[in-house]
């Protein structure tokens, strides 16, 4: 069996995000390059996704939110995943989404924007009848604000 490069790293991300009760949310902060950072805090987050309350992520950090229980987190700056390159990636309204693994993704990184966003949606959004998409359609307006697009063809 072939695993493609960055699965087991995004299901040890999905693991690290914890907080199913109502309490904080452990969401690993990362270390985006200057230029990233400064694109980052200009991104305005919605205070509600899918329906869900904005929560508190520890460590605190400009770079990191989560929405509901179980947590939908964000995690801006982030460095580009490793990836297939006959993956597919997902155009949702103008911003392309890399979902990672591509079996069964957990994990959605925006890519061809100067900065990299990722969200991490657990399954059991989707089992309850909702599309990946549609949670990812709420991030778009930020990201597309906030993140200036690369040239075409990069990622």
């Amino acid at each position: 069996m072939r695993t493609l490069p960055g699965v087991s790293a995004a299901l040890a991300l999905a693991a690290t995000i914890t907080g199913c009760g109502a309490g904080v949310v452990q969401v690993p902060v990362p270390r985006p390059d200057v230029a990233a950072a400064e694109l980052c805090k200009r991104l305005k987050l919605p205070d509600k996704v899918h329906g869900r309350t904005r929560r508190e992520v520890s460590p605190r950090s400009t770079f990191t939110a989560a929405w509901g229980s179980p947590a939908i987190a964000l995690r801006c700056g982030v460095p580009l995943p490793r990836h297939d390159m006959r993956a597919m990636i997902a155009v949702i309204n103008g911003v392309q989404w890399l979902p990672t693994p591509q079996t069964r993704p957990v994990t959605f990184t925006a890519v061809g924007r100067k900065a990299y966003v990722e969200v991490t949606i657990p399954h059991s959004y989707t089992k309850e009848g909702s599309a990946a998409g549609e949670i990812l359609m709420e991030f778009n307006p930020a990201v597309q604000a906030a993140m200036p697009e690369k040239p075409e063809g990069e990622l």
